[in-house]
């Protein structure tokens, strides 16, 4: 069995805000009909948080519900959990049309927190972040490399993408990030 590890291995930046790879975590993308009742109850079953509405993300430690598209979400439950949160959801909506899939492992996530926060993020995604809030989430991209994005707290945001970019992720945070670079508009 091979040796499960993060992208970056919980590599951190301190500068006008904190950028630190946040490790593992569990997610499902789910695609199906989110207005449904059956899917709505399996979801929250596995999730343990209520399906949020549109650009909504409801996150509860490890667990958690993000709106991705009219017809997909993003599951989220601690990593070592993810595939049987999978044959959960296969279960319990046997005979439905819908699709399931752990991509834990092909996904960096990284957190973003501090007073400046909003401001590293906003220099770099096209996403007006003066009326972003708590348990608002974006699919954009963030310089280069396409990603989502939700607001934790007010200081505090979440950063998910490819595993595959995420040292240009971390590197673009960083640079973000840099001491005296502040151009203070939040």
């Amino acid at each position: 069995m091979s040796d499960v590890r993060s992208a970056l291995a919980g590599a951190s930046f301190e500068g006008i805000a904190r950028v630190a790879e946040a490790g593992l975590r569990g997610m499902i993308s789910f695609r199906g009909d989110l207005s449904a009742s059956k899917v709505k109850s399996a979801l929250k079953a596995v999730s343990g948080v209520e399906m949020p509405g549109q650009r909504g993300c409801v996150v509860n430690g490890a667990r958690g519900l993000a709106w991705m598209s009219p017809d997909e979400a993003l599951v989220m439950v601690p990593h070592a959990e993810a595939e049987d949160a999978v044959s959960q959801l296969n279960k319990a909506l046997k005979g439905q049309h819908f699709m399931a899939e752990n991509v834990s492992d092909a996904r960096a996530v990284f957190t973003v927190s501090g007073r400046h926060a909003r401001e590293v993020i906003a220099k770099l995604a096209p996403v007006d972040m003066a009326g972003f809030g708590p348990g608002e989430i974006r699919r954009t991209r963030i310089a280069q490399v396409a990603a989502a994005f939700w607001m934790d707290e007010a200081d505090a945001l979440t950063v998910v993408c490819f595993r595959s970019g995420a040292e240009y992720m971390f590197g673009t945070l960083k640079m973000a990030a840099q001491p005296g670079s502040e151009v203070g508009v939040y």
